[in-house]
């Protein structure tokens, strides 16, 4: 029984450990807090802001209870197996290591998240797709991944909202702008930043052709204020036009849409999902302040990219991961050579695999 007694407090260092790290005492304030908020007769006033509170609340109770739930048992364990260490009971030893090892499969299933301790881990994320080299066949490959990021997003629970889209001229799109909201949803998308290639028989080659397109997947954090971001009203051009998003005959006809330049930078950015121009320059703008404090990273370590990583061309020799759909059927990242034969489950939005795989080689 001592060795499993051993076993035991080894494992709640463990997670006191992870405790710490993930900075639990702290998310525990953070839930008194959002409860005082939510307790106020005003609360539901600013319903936009009330939904984030309460979608926060959720989130970070469903975490802590967890990780204070997995503590609880062990304790308990622990209690037992001391209680019987005389005993000499071997049907008890065999339950205790029973139990032993489901709380260790389960801690080792939530450390996980000691991967996702990075600053801007838990921010919600914007993601962009944009399509490369390939024509019409990169603009339907960006429209497959749109379609797989989302429902991988759906599993997590996360909502998806369409800041900005550009169409096709014959299939697919030519780009489109998400925000993701969710905890740890830049934290895990950040893993997808990079050029995805597609090797299939194109659907638009009559001769039913081989072809390789290219999409670029650029990951950000949502970003309220920063204070290494600095934005001067003077140095931006904000143009307005009507929008093309969905909404209803209103949005169709008033000048809703936003494009805003930075024009020191040149950073352009769009939005014309959103029923009103302020709400949509409102969004405009928080993709802007993430775009910038992107490229101040970049300047103050050019060999790292910690948030959005280099820019690359979306093109041959830069891709991060290959779907091969012909002559064989294969998803492999270049950067961690985690493979799945599977194609069809991958484009379906099962990357959980991929995302683990990357986060594990950047922790090492």
């Amino acid at each position: 029984m001592k060795e499993i007694i051993d076993k035991l407090v080894d494992l709640r260092e463990k997670i006191a450990r992870t405790w710490r790290i993930l900075k639990l005492d702290q998310v525990r304030e953070t839930i008194k807090l959002l409860e005082l908020d939510m307790s106020k007769p005003d609360f539901w006033q600013d319903p936009d802001s009330a939904k984030v509170k309460a979608r926060d609340h959720d989130e970070l109770k469903k975490e802590l209870n967890r990780w204070t739930g997995i503590a609880r048992e062990v304790d308990d364990t622990l209690e037992l197996a001391s209680a019987s260490d005389h005993e000499g009971d071997q049907s008890m030893k065999a339950d205790i290591m029973a139990r032993f090892n489901e709380l260790h499969d389960q801690f080792q299933s939530l450390e996980f998240y000691i991967m996702l301790s990075g600053k801007y881990d838990s921010y919600d994320a914007i993601v962009a797709i944009h399509a490369g080299t390939g024509g019409v066949d990169a603009q339907d490959w960006a429209s497959m991944l749109l379609r797989m990021y989302i429902r991988f997003c759906e599993r997590q629970g996360w909502t998806v909202k369409t800041i900005d889209k550009s169409m096709g001229n014959e299939a697919g799109i030519k780009s489109v702008t998400l925000e993701v909201a969710g905890r740890y949803a830049y934290g895990y998308l950040k893993a997808e930043a990079g050029v995805h290639r597609l090797v299939r028989i194109s659907p638009y080659d009559a001769e039913k052709m081989r072809h390789t397109s290219f999409a670029l997947v650029e990951v950000l954090p949502v970003l309220e204020e920063v204070s290494e971001v600095k934005i001067d009203d003077k140095e931006l051009r904000i143009e307005t036009s009507t929008s093309s998003g969905h909404g209803g005959q209103s949005v169709n006809t008033t000048y809703s849409a936003i494009r805003i330049v930075h024009i020191p930078t040149g950073i352009t950015v769009s939005c014309q999902n959103e029923r009103s121009q302020q709400q949509n320059k409102e969004t405009a703008m928080k993709i802007l302040r993430a775009k910038l404090h992107a490229r101040f990273l970049e300047e103050q370590q050019k060999e790292k990219r910690e948030l959005r990583g280099a820019y690359q061309e979306a093109a041959w020799g830069n891709q991060v991961r290959s779907y091969v759909l012909q002559p064989y059927k294969m998803v492999k990242d270049h950067r961690t050579k985690h493979e799945v034969q599977d194609v069809d489950r991958v484009l379906d939005g099962d990357i959980q695999g991929f995302i683990e795989a990357y986060l594990r080689v950047q922790k090492k």
